[in-house]
């Protein structure tokens, strides 16, 4: 299988066989996409859509190289329409207009259209109004490429036509693929030269690509072109000659991979923030997955920070969010401020403590009760059972705060969540204790 990478010109048949190697190896049909099964394996949104001949108009988001204009192709292909692309940087709506008229023209002799607009976030909100007309009436098929968020790039009459699909950076090991399948077919790749490559010089190339095949492929050509006549055996030291590049490689599985994670974590856990940057940066040039990263400072947040600084998680969920969006290198930034974050906030592993303390208290007392003021009383015979009993509902008292317990008769008193004194949680600890003293003071539910 070969890889998916973008283009002005659309894929042909025929491709010159001096045109470049990214060129040649573009897929020509589903079974060839790699990198993208969440929408073009069995059963996803894009093949189940052909298959029930219901295929509408759509916009790809997704970073460079990751095969918007690759599968708009396929698509045409798919449903047996004519493949028209259209640049937003070279024409506007009056170009745009033409070839609707043509395709409406087309469409009353039977043969359908798929217009494929590239960087269609280049047309500001008011000329994106000039392909309504068209879509509604489905003289169209109208997909759009863009690496910006649809949400900002389109106005909202475009966006309630379409449907979005979402591209996600090619993963290393779909790369080191797409660069075997290169080298191998004589075709359209490389086979005929008879280049062996060393799985280290494979895997440089594809961490240096960035989860964009157009790139892996780019630097494996360079690569090959700059052996000697009589070398045919590619090594990790041409691939850095060709990149200009020192290659920074680490095993995933290895000891050098947990050790920088360690690196990073620790690092976030000891507010060095300086620290954090470079073993997260080191990472990232060693070919780490960046989500790989980012799930971990999700986790940090959740167990270092705390409630020290509710906000960390959020910013580094957001950071994940980013880095599923853009890929690398635009997601990159997020993940550094979330990093300079996440290491100046204030720490707590009290949340995390009192999780430890709970599954203790389960295991003392596997069997403890729920006390009967919490039971569900649904029917008249379980209430007679005492289920409900003695509930007090917290907003008939005067500070929202009923005085009933509410753990198990066996755990009464037990505490586990002490809050500790840094950042946000010295008011968490406030409040818990205006809730106690408000526990104590209930005398029972206030008058109307």
């Amino acid at each position: 299988m070969t890889g998916l990478y973008d283009d002005a010109e659309p894929p042909r048949a025929g491709v010159p066989a001096h045109a470049p190697l990214a060129e040649r190896m573009r897929p020509r049909g589903f079974d060839e996409v790699v990198g993208q099964d969440h929408l073009l394996g069995a059963g996803a949104p894009l093949r189940r859509a052909i298959a029930e001949g219901k295929l509408g108009s759509t916009v790809l988001v997704g970073p460079p190289g990751t095969g918007k204009t690759t599968i708009a192709r396929i698509l045409a292909d798919a449903v047996d329409a004519v493949f028209v692309p259209f640049s937003a940087v070279l024409s506007g709506v009056k170009e745009l207009r033409e070839v609707c008229r043509t395709a409406a023209e087309r469409l009353r002799r039977g043969r359908r259209t798929l217009l494929f607009v590239d960087e269609i976030h280049r047309f500001n909100k008011a000329q994106q109004d000039a392909f309504l007309p068209f879509v509604e009436r489905g003289d169209v098929i109208l997909v759009g490429a863009t690496t910006e968020n649809p949400s900002f790039a389109l106005n909202a009459a475009l966006l309630s036509r379409v449907t979005v699909h979402v591209l996600r950076p090619i993963g290393r090991d779909d790369l080191v693929a797409v660069l075997e399948r290169a080298l191998a077919d004589p075709e359209r790749g490389l086979g005929e030269d008879g280049i062996e490559a060393e799985p280290d010089a494979l895997e440089g190339l594809a961490q240096q690509a960035g989860g964009d095949a157009r790139r892996a492929l780019t630097g494996l050509e360079h690569a090959v072109a700059g052996l000697r006549a009589t070398e045919k055996r590619l090594t990790r030291t041409r691939v850095e000659e060709a990149l200009q590049k020192r290659v920074l490689l680490h095993d995933r599985r290895g000891d050098s991979h947990f050790d920088l994670l360690s690196a990073f974590h620790k690092s976030l856990r000891s507010s060095a923030a300086d620290a954090a940057l470079y073993w997260m940066c080191r990472a990232l040039e060693a070919g780490e997955d960046p989500l790989v990263l980012v799930r971990r400072m999700v986790a940090m947040a959740a167990e270092d920070v705390g409630l020290a600084d509710p906000q960390a998680l959020t910013l580094a969920l957001q950071a994940l969010e980013a880095v599923r969006f853009l890929g690398l290198p635009e997601g990159r930034l997020a993940m550094g401020m979330a990093c300079v974050y996440l290491a100046a906030a204030p720490k707590s592993n009290a949340v995390y403590r009192a999780l430890g303390a709970c599954d203790e208290a389960i295991r003392d007392e596997p069997a403890a009760r729920v006390p009967p003021q919490l039971r569900n009383a649904p029917t008249a015979w379980m209430k007679q059972q005492g289920a409900g009993e003695g509930f007090e509902y917290a907003h008939d008292f005067a500070e929202g705060v009923p005085g009933m317990d509410c753990l198990p008769q066996e755990l009464a008193g037990r505490g586990f969540y002490r809050p500790g004194e840094r950042g946000f949680e010295r008011r968490v600890a406030e409040r818990l204790a205006e809730i106690d003293a408000a526990r104590g003071r209930a005398q029972g539910p206030a008058e109307a």
